[in-house]
């Protein structure tokens, strides 16, 4: 069997791309096929860390459109994130995937406070740690807590899977001139304001030397072939390669 490029790995969903079709709550269908997907990456022994947005239930201040205090609509967000990592774990381990829910804000049995050392011990043993409740404080995006886990369990590459399928020059839905990038370095990103994370989670990968990988969700297998590490979507890394 063909060995992984990469070893160990922080995978980042957005909640939307959870929902599906019906733009809300969880698509169990599509989600079981992301998380058989994952399973075969464990299998191939590939250690994940799985972080998730919450935007298919609540996009923190964005949903809370001046109507609410800013770090109560963030905390809102931070529960909606826990919402679908339960969901993830109760699948994964339909699959057969042991997988472990730890959790940046203290919740009881919902799972555990989330440590490093518990992280890496969990990884090490094949299970993946699906780290809950953002950074556990407002102010900061889930794409920031997936580069900051990342940062602690020393992953080798982000992987950022996505309603697009890479990085663009502009938004291809408005700019039919819109070009999409194989390679980018994070300086351009940070100089042109391309979209990709927000500025907060590009500097910290950046300072962390982490490179980060955009592809679309709407293939799962886009998961494998990433940690295989066939160039899918576009890399962003410190220097671009020609």
């Amino acid at each position: 069997m063909e060995q992984p490029k990469y070893q160990r790995v922080l995978l980042k969903l957005s909640g939307e791309a959870l929902a599906g079709p019906a733009g809300r709550g969880i698509d169990f269908p599509f989600v079981r096929q992301v998380c058989q997907v994952v399973k075969d990456c464990v299998d191939r022994g590939v250690q994940v860390g799985l972080v998730v947005g919450g935007g298919n239930y609540w996009r923190g201040v964005k949903d809370g459109g001046g109507q609410m205090e800013r770090s109560r609509a963030d905390q809102m967000g931070m529960l909606a994130t826990v919402m679908n990592s339960l969901a993830l774990q109760d699948v994964l381990e339909q699959v057969g995937q042991p997988a472990r829910v730890l959790t940046s804000i203290p919740m009881g049995p919902v799972g555990e406070i989330l440590s490093r050392p518990a992280a890496d011990r969990y990884l090490r043993a094949g299970e993946v740690v699906i780290f809950a409740g953002g950074t556990g404080n407002p102010y900061f995006s889930t794409d920031t807590a997936a580069v900051l886990r990342a940062a602690e369990i020393q992953a080798d590459m982000i992987l950022l899977a996505k309603n697009i399928d890479g990085v663009y020059s502009a938004d291809p839905k408005k700019d039919p001139g819109a070009v999409k990038y194989d390679a980018i370095s994070y300086d351009q990103v940070l100089a042109d304001h391309l979209q990709v994370m927000d500025l907060t989670a590009t500097s910290l990968a950046m300072e962390n030397h982490i490179p980060v990988m955009i592809f679309a969700l709407a293939d799962p297998q886009n998961i494998l072939r990433a940690v295989m590490g066939e160039r899918i979507g576009t890399i962003v890394e410190e220097e671009t390669k020609s």
